[in-house]
């Protein structure tokens, strides 16, 4: 398949081996999109060679693997980052300009993450479905860890790292019980507090078809950015008197949507809005990092507490799963103890 890839795309060298290529070819940057099980071992084998490494998402299987790639590029004086790609799109840009302008009135009190997929994409979700040794059922939290970093990476920016409560709770949406899969989970709900009392969901649903959003909530506003119409609706808490609440809210509403409608068709026109516009914009500024020597597009703290706020989830749905494996929703409860991981995890 290599083969076949570098002659459509007339591209010199193909290797098998990872050694031969940093031998051969000697990149500044090596962009890993293997398979999850894969990442660690070719990660750590560029950065041991030297070379700045962009490592697809999930970043790692586990939360240790990843602290030790980030560790041994920090020892190297070198850059790795995760390909959260939705973190760099043009309403992602435009809500953090937001938050800089502090129309939330600070910083957000409670956030919520939302990601829907459709399983009946015939381009990869068949291909699981029908196939039982498929790489994404090897992973220790299957399908859910394979697809959920990029939502779980935009609540990780907000949150401390002091994560003091998650529950967990998963299963199987209707149509995948109907076809007798018991294995795979696809539905899954996250509850999670810091530190700072900081609070956050997160939706994974194969059911909700069309809700890829981030909703952040303020003392004095809020912000809901959605990926799949590339809009980001701001609203200033301004209240009304009398009958006018009825009237003025829905006005500023529309007045959001229809800028969104203006600002999304310039920059069409520009040709700037495109679907890989995420990447390249994350892309383009982790070069910039290597050549000005700056900081890294994604701080090293979001990329950990992605990888650990996962381990904790995949260890509360599947570490009491029943042996018929039909339904897990497991939470840590208050007489329990709490699992061994740094996150100071304790019961709900």
């Amino acid at each position: 398949m290599a083969q076949q890839l570098a002659e459509r795309f007339k591209i010199p060298g193909v290797f098998s081996n990872t050694q031969e290529m940093l031998k051969a070819v000697s990149p500044d940057v090596v962009h890993i999109t293997t398979p999850p099980q894969s990442h660690y071992t070719l990660a750590r084998e560029c950065l041991e060679a030297g070379k700045h490494v962009y490592l697809e998402k999930p970043f790692t299987v586990t939360a240790e693997e990843a602290e030790s790639l980030i560790e041994l590029a920090e020892h190297k004086q070198i850059k790795i980052t995760a390909g959260h790609n939705l973190q760099f799109t043009l309403e992602m840009l435009e809500m953090r300009r937001l938050i800089k302008e502090d129309l939330l009135g600070g910083g957000p009190a409670h956030l919520e993450s939302y990601f829907s997929y459709d399983l009946g994409d015939a381009t990869y979700a068949k291909g699981l479905l029908q196939n039982q040794s498929h790489w994404v059922r090897k992973l220790p939290g299957g399908l859910l860890h394979n697809i959920i970093s990029h939502g779980i990476a935009k609540l990780a920016e907000f949150l401390t790292d002091d994560i003091t409560e998650i529950t967990a709770i998963a299963g199987q949406s209707p149509r995948l019980k109907s076809l007798g899969d018991k294995q795979i989970l696809d539905e899954l709900r996250v509850l999670l507090r810091d530190k700072a009392g900081r609070t956050a969901l997160f939706c994974f649903s194969t059911q909700l078809k069309g809700l890829n959003q981030l909703r952040l909530y303020g003392p004095e506003g809020s912000i809901v950015v959605d990926h799949l119409s590339g809009t980001v609706i701001p609203n200033k808490y301004r209240p009304c008197k009398s009958y006018l609440t009825y009237f003025v809210p829905p006005l500023r509403a529309a007045r959001e949507h229809l800028t969104n409608a203006r600002v999304n068709l310039t920059n069409f026109v520009r040709q700037r809005l495109h679907q890989d516009f995420g990447m390249k914009e994350l892309t383009e500024q982790f070069y910039n990092s290597i050549r000005s020597g700056g900081l890294p597009p994604i701080p090293y703290r979001e990329i950990i507490l992605t990888a650990r706020i996962m381990d904790e989830i995949f260890a509360q749905i599947h570490g009491g799963q029943e042996a018929q494996g039909s339904q897990n929703t497991t939470g840590i409860g208050q007489n329990e103890t709490p699992l061994d991981i740094p996150l100071s995890v304790i019961g709900h």
